[in-house]
């Protein structure tokens, strides 16, 4: 049984910093690319950003350039997503997710195999 259980998220200031883990079992980790989503209230989920499989290649969207890192460690079986500088708009319910049959990191949600339960990040103002 896959199961991607992510723990971190909260409120924080805007400016602060958080960080996500996503723990991954049932799975070979290093066969998958991992990425990060997230869902804003009324909005379509959207990749924030993801790593390759050996950790080597990264791809995140524009909006959060600069500010957030997305990294693995295959022992560990472990993606992370470290977000600094957050912004009220960063406010959302962030998803991790794995994929198998890509080498690269998919803009797509329906090419992701597993998912994890989600976790709340709200930045205030």
């Amino acid at each position: 049984q896959v199961q991607l259980v992510q723990s971190g998220g909260g409120l924080v200031q805007a400016g602060g910093s958080l960080r996500l883990s996503c723990a991954a079992s049932g799975l070979t980790f290093s066969n998958y690319v991992m990425a990060w989503f997230r869902q804003a209230p009324g909005k379509e989920r959207e990749l924030v950003g993801g790593v390759t499989r050996s950790g080597g290649n990264t791809r995140y969207t524009d909006s959060v350039k600069g500010r957030f890192t997305v990294s693995r460690d295959n022992a560990k079986n472990t993606v992370y997503l470290q977000m600094n500088s957050l912004k009220p708009e960063d406010t959302a319910v962030y998803y991790c997710a794995a994929d198998r049959t890509y080498g690269f990191v998919s803009w797509g949600l329906g090419e992701y195999d597993y998912w994890g339960q989600g976790t709340q990040v709200t930045v205030s103002s």
